[in-house]
C-alpha cells in the first residue's frame, strides 16, 4: 500500500528527474490546449488535451507542497509554482472559453 510519506520521499529524492518531466510536459500541453482552442478544434479534444495538462499540472504542485511539507521555501519552488498554477489556470480558461464560444456560436444561428 502507497503511503504519503513514501511517495512524497520519493518525490524529494528523484526531484531533478521530475521536474525535467513535468516542466516540459506542462508546458507542452498548455501549449496544445491553447492552440486547439485558437483553432476551434472540437469540445472533446479541448477537454482531453486540458484534462492531460491540468493532471500535469496538479501533479507539480503537489511535488511543490512535499518541498513546503519540509520547509525548503526557496525561489525554484515558488518558480514551478507560479508554473504549475499559471498552467493550470490556462487550462480552466480554454475550457471555459470553449463552452461560451459553442453557447455564443449556437445561439446566433
Amino acid at each position: 500500500m502507497l503511503e504519503f510519506n513514501t511517495i512524497a520521499e520519493f518525490s524529494r529524492s528523484n526531484c531533478l528527474t521530475v521536474c525535467a518531466f513535468l516542466v516540459p510536459a506542462n508546458m507542452i500541453a498548455t501549449l496544445l490546449t491553447m492552440v486547439l482552442t485558437a483553432l476551434h478544434r472540437p469540445s472533446q479534444q479541448i477537454w482531453q488535451a486540458s484534462g492531460f495538462a491540468i493532471m500535469f499540472a496538479l501533479v507539480m504542485i503537489l511535488h511543490v507542497y512535499t518541498w513546503f511539507a519540509v520547509g525548503v521555501i526557496m525561489a525554484p519552488t515558488f518558480i514551478l509554482l507560479f508554473l504549475a498554477v499559471t498552467c493550470l489556470l490556462i487550462n480552466c480558461g480554454a475550457v471555459i472559453w470553449q463552452r461560451r464560444y459553442i453557447n455564443a456560436l449556437h445561439l446566433n444561428r
